[in-house]
C-alpha cells in the first residue's frame, strides 16, 4: 500500500486538480480532507473541461472511490449543484464511487450571509474572502455549533438542533449586522432541496477507509489551496480557515492513523495569488496583464483576475518545508514560452538585508523581491514528453528551481490536457 498527498506549495491555484486527475490511475481511493467550495480545481480530460469546487478530482476515473472527509466544509447546496452539473455532462455519480463522511459538518445557509456581511463591514480592511461562508463555518465548527451530515438520518433530533442553532445565529444576524433572521420554513426548504439529495451518499467513511487500508489499497489525499493559505503556517490573517498542509490529511480524511509515504507538492512555473494579503513577487501593469492573459489566470470559483508574478523561490522553498514535500509537480511551464527573459524572485530584501528564509507574516509587507532573469526558449513546448527534448533554456530553468527549493521536480506539465505531462 502507498499513500500519497497532493498539496499546493504556494498560494493555491497551482494545478492540483489536474495532477490528482492524472495520478489517480495509480490509486483506489481519493479523499478530499479540508476546505470547502471557496476554490476551484480545473480538470481537462476526454470528458471535457470541469471546474470542481467540492468534489474530489478523482471523480472522472472509473473504479476509484472518492470521499469527502470529515475535515471538509460540506455545503449541501453547492455540492448538489456541482454534482448535477457533472452528471448532466455524462459523469456517473453513485454511492459506490462518491461517499460523504457522516462526521462532516454542514455549511449552513447563514454562513455565506455572515461571510459577506463581515467583508462588507471590514470594507478596505477585508480579508479577500470568496464569500462562500468558509470562515464563519469553521468558527462555528470549533464552537460546536454545526450540524453533522449523519444527523440527516435523525430528522426529529435534527430539527430540534437546527432550531437551537437558528435562534443563536439570528442574534448575530439581526443584532450585529441588522440583517433579516432565518425561519424554520427557510431551513426546511434547504433540507428538502439539497440535503435530501446528497443523503444517499453519506456513510461511515472512516470505517470504509480502515477497511481499504487493511486490504492494502492505495489512497490519495487531495488538498485545497496551498501552504501560504494554511491557517497556522500561512500569511495570517490572509489565509483560509483550515489546515492545507499534508500533515492534516490523516485527521481531515477520517483515517487518523494513516501514514503518508509521498507528498507531491504542486508549484506553478510562475506565481499567482487570488485574494488579499502580501505577495512580495507581484508584477504590475502591462507585464502582469500579459502573463495573466497567456496563463488564463482567472479564479475557477470567482472569475477574479489572479495577481501574478515570477516564481518566488523564498516562498516556494518554505512551502516545500511545511508540506514535507518529497516530489514536485511543476505546472504551466508552457505559459512562459512567450518570454524573452524569464524573471525569478530569488531572494527577499528586508530592512536592507538579503534574506532566504520566509519571514513572519507582518514582516512580509516590508519585504522586496530580488529578481534575476533567465533566458527564455521562445518556442512551443506543448508537444514535448521527455525532459531531454525540452530546449536547453527550459531545462536550465527547471534544474535551477529544483536545486533552489531543495526538492526533485518529477512532473512537468506543458499543457492543460491530462497527457500534456513530462515525467522526469
Amino acid at each position: 500500500m502507498a499513500n500519497c498527498a497532493i498539496v499546493g506549495i504556494n498560494w493555491g491555484d497551482e494545478g492540483k486538480g489536474r495532477m490528482v486527475d492524472l495520478l489517480t490511475e495509480n490509486y483506489d481511493v481519493v479523499v478530499r480532507y479540508q476546505g470547502g467550495g471557496n476554490a476551484g480545481h480545473t480538470v481537462i480530460n476526454e470528458l471535457g473541461e470541469f471546474a470542481l469546487h467540492l468534489l474530489p478530482s478523482g471523480i472522472f476515473r472509473k473504479n476509484v472511490v472518492n470521499i469527502l472527509g470529515n475535515g471538509v466544509a460540506l455545503d449541501p447546496e453547492n455540492l448538489w449543484i456541482e454534482m448535477e452539473d457533472i452528471m448532466n455532462k455524462g459523469v456517473s455519480l453513485t454511492p459506490e464511487n462518491l461517499m460523504i463522511s457522516n462526521r462532516a459538518s454542514l455549511l449552513l445557509p447563514w454562513h455565506r450571509d455572515c461571510d459577506a456581511l463581515e467583508e462588507n463591514r471590514l470594507k478596505d480592511k477585508k480579508y479577500g474572502s470568496t464569500k462562500q461562508g468558509i470562515a464563519p463555518f469553521y468558527s462555528d465548527k470549533y464552537q460546536k455549533k454545526t450540524i453533522l451530515a449523519g444527523e440527516l438520518f435523525y430528522p426529529e433530533k435534527l430539527r430540534a438542533h437546527l432550531t437551537d442553532l437558528m435562534e443563536w445565529k439570528n442574534l448575530t444576524l439581526t443584532k450585529i449586522y441588522g440583517a433579516e433572521p432565518y425561519t424554520m420554513e427557510m431551513l426546511d426548504a434547504w433540507l428538502n432541496d439539497y440535503c435530501e439529495k446528497i443523503k444517499p451518499y453519506i456513510a461511515d467513511t472512516s470505517s470504509y477507509l480502515r477497511k481499504a487500508q487493511a486490504e492494502g489499497k492505495n489512497i490519495l489525499f487531495e488538498a485545497q489551496l496551498g501552504s501560504l493559505r494554511d491557517l497556522d503556517f500561512g500569511i495570517y490573517p490572509y489565509t483560509t480557515s483550515s489546515n492545507t498542509i499534508a500533515a492534516y490529511a490523516p485527521i481531515g480524511s477520517g483515517l487518523p492513523n494513516a501514514q503518508i509515504h509521498d507528498v507531491i507538492g504542486v508549484v506553478k512555473a510562475y506565481s499567482t495569488c487570488v485574494g488579499e494579503g502580501p505577495f512580495v513577487c507581484e508584477m504590475f501593469g502591462e507585464e502582469a496583464e500579459q502573463l495573466r492573459q497567456y496563463g488564463a489566470e482567472y479564479g475557477a470559483k470567482t472569475g477574479r483576475p489572479r495577481r501574478v508574478g515570477p516564481i518566488d523561490i523564498v516562498a516556494t522553498r518554505y512551502g516545500v518545508q511545511v508540506q514535507g514535500a518529497t516530489a514536485i509537480a511543476l505546472t504551466k511551464l508552457d505559459v512562459l514560452s512567450y518570454m524573452d527573459k524569464i524573471p525569478v524572485c530569488t531572494h527577499y530584501l528586508l530592512n536592507h538585508e538579503q534574506i532566504d528564509e520566509f519571514p513572519f507574516p507582518l514582516a512580509l509587507e516590508d519585504a522586496e523581491p530580488v529578481v534575476e532573469y533567465f533566458d527564455g526558449w521562445k518556442c512551443d513546448i506543448s508537444q514535448v514528453r521527455r525532459f531531454e527534448d525540452l530546449p536547453k533554456e527550459a531545462q536550465q530553468y527547471i534544474l535551477y528551481i529544483e536545486k533552489a527549493i531543495g526538492c526533485p521536480i518529477t512532473y512537468i506539465s506543458v499543457g492543460a490536457d491530462r497527457d500534456s505531462i513530462i515525467r522526469k
